[in-house]
């Protein structure tokens, strides 16, 4: 059979992009060992792709030189949007220290049970999208991060055209993404509503904190910090960063949850491994089962950045390669997770591999601000999930010509 590099040359180059997009999307680990072998940075019209782990991380922590410039159209004057600035520095750090990471033990157990009570009323059937793994997180945004009198369809619609039009509605997507001003649209009219939401529960809790309220989610760390006037904390970033807090934790979880159980259910010998280790009480050694499945299956095979001034990537190696100011770099962060320079034997499923040389979460000054709670929140769900006897799939992921699984029937034996 041709090599995907040959059928590449074949083609017209308008039509090389589409073809190795569709390649990303829908063939990415042949593809990626073959860019790997032999064109670790491939120049596209379009963009330019980087393969080898040493690149792609080299890329993600050279803020100085490609940035998230694209992610200001989609994100405004929020901080993720922004690189090494002092706005960026000191809201991230406020919302991780608000994010408690005492907390996690109670997290985990909070995330244990309301999983372990939904599989429990469902009898022997779920669909694992919409009763789990959007519904959990959906649940800790409104029990932890106090957006208790919140409308949980909202906030899911909230979360998802936010994400939808960051991450896969940039001009790059084009081919796969036949209305992109209608998913614009629909960003703009979630956040207006959202916004209206946000802004009256900042002003509610705000005027219960002054009443004397002992209140201690998020949101009310971020007005206590914001009333004592020691750091810069106005209204508007608070109610920005309340927004961050949604939009981050439902949408890229429930991905995450469903593409690591359906690569643990493909896995007949690491599924019985993966059984065994999350019938025990002590879940270290379950944990590491889900970020393996994760690397064969993440939620995003790529990361993206714009490059700001012209820039040497992979110096020193026969394949150098000066990417000029303007142009889109796509580290093909699933290719990296599979360099062996770095991951040995990086076909073997090996759940004892160090989340260090993972891009789950993002690396450099862009990793993902909820990592902490990720990390126990993630695999405690699958977790759950894998206690149900004889848990397996009752058909395929359905997409529903989205980027995002909308459906994933699950079914299990009835206890005796």
């Amino acid at each position: 059979m041709t090599g995907y590099l040959e059928r590449l040359e074949q083609v017209p180059e308008s039509e090389r992009w589409p073809l190795a997009r569709s390649w990303i999307l829908g063939e990415p680990h042949p593809f990626f060992a073959e860019l790997r072998a032999y064109r670790p940075v491939l120049p596209l019209p379009e963009l330019t792709l980087l393969a080898r782990f040493e690149d792609c991380i080299s890329v993600l922590r050279r803020h100085d030189a490609f940035t998230v410039a694209l992610y200001k159209p989609k994100q405004g004057d929020y901080w993720m949007a922004q690189d090494d600035t002092p706005i960026h520095n000191r809201e991230k750090s406020i919302m991780q220290a608000i994010l408690d990471r005492e907390q996690l033990p109670e997290i985990r157990g909070y995330v244990a049970s309301e999983t372990a009570k939904v599989l429990a009323a469902a009898g022997n059937e779920i669909d694992l999208v919409n009763g789990i793994a959007r519904g959990i997180p959906l649940k800790l945004v409104r029990d932890w991060f106090g957006f208790a009198d919140s409308d949980p369809a909202e906030l899911q619609d909230w979360s998802y055209w936010n994400q939808y039009d960051a991450f896969h509605n940039q001009s790059f997507d084009s081919p796969t993404v036949p209305d992109p001003a209608h998913i614009v649209a629909k960003r703009e009219a979630a956040n207006l509503r959202m916004r209206d939401y946000i802004v009256a529960l900042v002003q509610r809790r705000a005027g219960e904190l002054k009443a004397g309220q002992e209140l201690n989610d998020p949101v009310s760390r971020l007005l206590k910090l914001s009333f004592s006037g020691a750091l810069r904390l106005d209204m508007t970033s608070v109610v920005l960063n309340v927004g961050g807090l949604l939009i981050g934790t439902v949408e890229t979880s429930s991905r995450a949850i469903v593409n690591a159980l359906a690569e643990l259910l493909a896995r007949p010998e690491q599924l019985a491994e993966a059984r065994r280790a999350a019938a025990e009480e002590n879940p270290a050694s379950f944990d590491g089962y889900v970020f393996e499945a994760l690397r064969f299956r993440p939620v995003f095979n790529y990361c993206f950045r714009v490059c700001e001034r012209p820039s040497l990537v992979a110096g020193g190696t026969d394949y150098e390669t000066e990417i000029e100011a303007g142009t889109v770099v796509m580290p093909l962060t699933l290719s990296a997770m599979f360099d062996p320079a770095v991951t040995p034997d990086p076909e073997r499923f090996d759940p004892t591999r160090p989340l260090r040389n993972m891009f789950h979460f993002g690396q450099g000054l862009h990793e993902c601000l909820g990592t902490a709670i990720a990390t126990v929140m993630l695999p405690e769900i699958v977790r759950q999930c894998l206690r149900m006897p004889g848990l397996e799939a009752a058909g395929p992921i359905d997409y529903k010509g989205t980027p995002f699984p909308e459906h994933y029937p699950l079914k299990w034996r009835r206890a005796a």
